[in-house]
């Protein structure tokens, strides 16, 4: 039978193609990627050694539409690019200027028989959900039959908790149904590699020095927050000890930081954790040692003796005519691990912020994750290779990438919905 054409845009490092492609075999069907777009140079790298092509263009908004060869389905995980609030509500032209416009005008000029988009879940609620009723509403005058959902990786059978949304569209007179598919859950210890070591450093000997392995699993190390599944950098005392005195303190002032009450008294505008001056901080704690204390903590880099900040435009920046507090140094990820995972667990949504701050227990220890672990939590197949790259720039790209599983089940659906469209019901083998 004749192959089925399709084009991969913000193609990254070719999840969304992996997902496609196991679609396709499933189905019978021969795919021939005709065209892939991706922007970073690291991703175009590790796209091309991974499928044997040299042929990626860059910079989406610099493709002209009308050069590209015909397909039938078009493939997109496209950045979230916030519309204006204030949009005049002008169809395909409203969305001139987001990186939206650029698939909504490949479809109008190539008029494939369908796409797949994957996108963030906040897209979802974005401007109260008027972003995305904008973008369908440019789907659907393009004569396109539109469904969506947010859907989990980890009912795919991922060992990882990813929520995103899908955007599929068909030409047509019916939209793909998203309803029932197959559950199939994983968890983390499905895909360790229990041949690498644990990794002994300071940080984790200082840890271990104050916990087990199993108070730590699960929880969160970071001191801009409190709760019980957090553990703070003077919980295990990693900047130097201090009294009990001293970390009751630290708790307070990481309580009271935050109360809006201090912005009107200072003359700022509220934030997220404020200095507070020895005055305030007497309001709630009073202790005839405590300007020791606070001098101690702070030599001890618990603490910081700063200037409030104030708003200039859309940044905040120290105002020096303001009188100077104390406040928390650190937030989550100062520390060489943010999270301690459970194997027990999916691992909540990796991002490329904070990947390589994830800590595995293995062996009684714990180790970062590896990148051959990170590829398994996005599905992807064991001989796909990213071990040229620095491990940093690896997890960039993981951290930007789709659930190749979730990919899969959805694009069987809108194969079959082509194949039905163009009359070429019989999946046929690729030996056919």
């Amino acid at each position: 039978m004749e192959e089925l054409r399709y084009i991969d845009l913000f193609c990254g490092i070719g999840g969304m193609r992996l997902g496609f492609e196991k679609a396709l075999e499933s189905l019978g069907y021969i795919g021939n990627a005709v065209f892939s777009s991706e922007i970073k140079e690291h991703a175009r790298k590790a796209y091309s050694l991974n499928f044997n092509t040299a042929e990626i263009k860059g910079d989406i908004t610099k493709i002209n539409e009308y050069n590209l060869p015909n397909f039938k389905v078009l493939l997109a995980g496209f950045p979230c690019q916030a519309f204006s609030s204030a949009g005049k509500r002008l169809g395909f032209d409203d969305t001139r200027g987001t990186l939206f416009f650029d698939i909504a005008r490949i479809l109008k000029v190539k008029k494939p028989s369908a796409f797949l988009l994957e996108n963030v879940e906040g897209l979802v609620s974005h401007d109260s959900g008027r972003t995305l009723k904008r973008m369908t509403d440019v789907l659907k005058d393009l004569g396109y039959k539109i469904s969506s959902c947010v859907l989990d990786g980890n009912d795919f059978g991922l060992a990882q908790s990813r929520r995103r949304i899908y955007i599929c569209g068909l030409k047509g007179t019916k939209a793909i149904s998203f309803k029932n598919f197959k559950i199939k859950k994983s968890v983390l210890s499905d895909i360790i590699d229990y041949n690498t070591p644990l990794q002994e450093t300071d940080f984790t000997r200082k840890l271990f020095a104050h916990y087990d392995l199993n108070d730590v699993i699960g929880k969160q190390i970071k001191d801009k927050r409190g709760g019980k599944n957090n553990i703070h950098s003077w919980d295990f005392a990693l900047k130097g000890e201090i009294s009990h005195e001293q970390k009751e303190l630290l708790g307070l002032i990481l309580k009271y930081r935050r109360n809006k009450k201090w912005a009107d008294i200072i003359g700022i505008d509220w934030m997220d954790g404020m200095p507070l001056t020895i005055d305030m901080i007497k309001t709630f704690y009073d202790n005839d040692n405590l300007s020791e204390m606070l001098r101690d903590l702070t030599a001890k880099n618990y603490l910081v003796f700063e200037y409030p900040k104030k708003k200039e435009g859309n940044v905040r920046k120290y105002d020096k005519s303001l009188k100077k507090g104390y406040n928390i140094v650190t937030g989550k990820l100062s520390f060489e691990y943010s999270r301690i995972l459970n194997p027990d667990e999916a691992t909540p949504t990796i991002v490329a912020t904070d990947a390589m701050k994830l800590g595995v227990p293995v062996a009684g220890g714990i180790r970062p994750l590896t990148v051959r672990e990170a590829l398994r939590l996005f599905g992807f197949p064991e001989c796909y290779n990213l071990e040229f790259l620095e491990k940093s720039k690896a997890f960039d790209l993981l951290g930007n990438t789709v659930c190749i599983p979730v990919v899969e089940e959805i694009s069987k659906r809108l194969i079959k919905a082509v194949a039905e469209k163009t009359g070429e019901t019989k999946l046929e083998s690729k030996s056919a």
